[in-house]
């Protein structure tokens, strides 16, 4: 009888607990107040956009009052339009939470570039803030007018970028085009021939690729060609895209400079595919009072497009090395800009190539990690 009791009590129990939790069960609330004050930026603030240097903008508001934890992002969209598709959105600092947004002028350089403000010019777009809950969300009922000049250069800056066309080493096959080393955000460059005949710079080999051309041997643009007449010659190409500028330079020679002699020992001939290489030269390491001397650096000799010469220099990052073996690492070889010292940030020859005939080759291609300089016993 005790036992019937106590579980007839335990089963009230758990009825009472059950029909307690289904009174405490409430459907989801999904309503969600707009924003209603835009504080900042000001209604028709002007911005001279800096995106590669400027601070970056807040953008304030004041909260929704919706009881329940809202999210907010920050809308852009053109001068007249309703929010309905925005141009860009961007979610509000701590992920999400708070009444702000910290935009970068980067952000706002592509805004304006999706708002048809072309670079180098002024114009206007609009911003409100959108307020979410669950799947409810609502624009402001106020929105602001923002001016922006834009500096040169493209606001979508690629992650590739290649060179294609008929006066290029591998012809107008896209799918075959060079690829330029990447150097930095938008900052592109490339060592290499141009003939006579026509090239474009493509940010992929495939699709439809967006297409630049560089005018007047110093500026970038969308679209169009380039046109190259004359002579052969070898070039290192740079470009930033983030400035839409371009610099040509042409490489008149690549000389082995022999510290002890304080001379040009050979100049290596240019073979193509970013790379100077003489084969079969005979290697001497000079012998000097303090014993043998085999260090060793680069001179690229250089024209700009103005015609005027100028001398480069290229050696070790470390002023002095101990001598190369088998076993050094390669980055030992590495090319990097140097000074024009006589002994100063040379390599130094492997003993063993002393009285042999060698292949030297500086290898500027895009594909390596480093720019780099081998001498190899033939």
């Amino acid at each position: 009888m005790k036992t019937y009791i106590k579980l007839s009590f335990m089963v009230m129990l758990v009825a009472i607990a059950f029909t307690s939790c289904k009174k405490d069960v409430k459907p989801l609330d999904t309503n969600v107040n707009p924003v209603t004050t835009l504080n900042a930026p000001a209604d028709q603030t002007s911005i001279s956009l800096q995106p590669a240097t400027g601070p970056s903008v807040v953008f304030q508001w004041a909260p929704s009052t919706t009881q329940d934890l809202v999210l907010y992002e920050v809308a852009f969209d053109k001068a007249d339009g309703d929010f309905s598709k925005p141009l860009y959105k961007v979610l509000s600092d701590g992920s999400g939470l708070q009444a702000q947004a910290t935009i970068t002028q980067k952000i706002l350089n592509t805004v304006a570039s999706l708002a048809g403000i072309q670079s180098s010019s002024s114009g206007t777009f609009k911003w409100a803030v959108i307020v979410s809950k669950a799947t409810n969300a609502k624009v402001s009922t106020a929105s602001h007018i923002i001016q922006v000049t834009r500096p040169a250069g493209f606001a979508v800056l690629p992650a590739t970028l290649f060179l294609t066309g008929t006066a290029t080493e591998q012809g107008a096959d896209a799918t075959k085009a060079l690829a330029f080393k990447k150097t930095g955000d938008g900052i592109f460059e490339l060592y290499t021939s141009l003939q006579a005949g026509t090239y474009t710079l493509i940010d992929k080999t495939t699709g439809t690729p967006t297409v630049y051309s560089i005018q007047n041997t110093n500026s970038v643009q969308l679209g169009g060609t380039t046109t190259v007449s004359g002579s052969k010659n070898v070039y290192r190409i740079s470009i930033d895209l983030s400035t839409a500028s371009a610099t040509l330079t042409q490489i008149i020679s690549v000389g082995f400079w022999s510290a002890p002699n304080n001379s040009i020992s050979f100049k290596l001939p240019y073979i193509g595919n970013s790379q100077w290489e003489i084969d079969n030269t005979p290697i001497a390491i000079p012998q000097e009072s303090y014993g043998a001397d085999s260090r060793y650096k680069y001179q690229f000799v250089v024209m700009n497009s103005a015609g005027v010469q100028s001398t480069e220099w290229y050696g070790s990052v470390n002023s002095d090395n101990s001598d190369p073996n088998s076993s050094t690492a390669l980055s030992y070889w590495y090319m990097y800009p140097v000074n024009n010292s006589q002994f100063d940030f040379c390599y130094k020859l492997d003993p063993s190539v002393n009285n042999k005939n060698c292949n030297v080759n500086v290898n500027y291609s895009p594909t390596i990690p480093n720019y780099t300089n081998s001498v190899t016993i033939k």
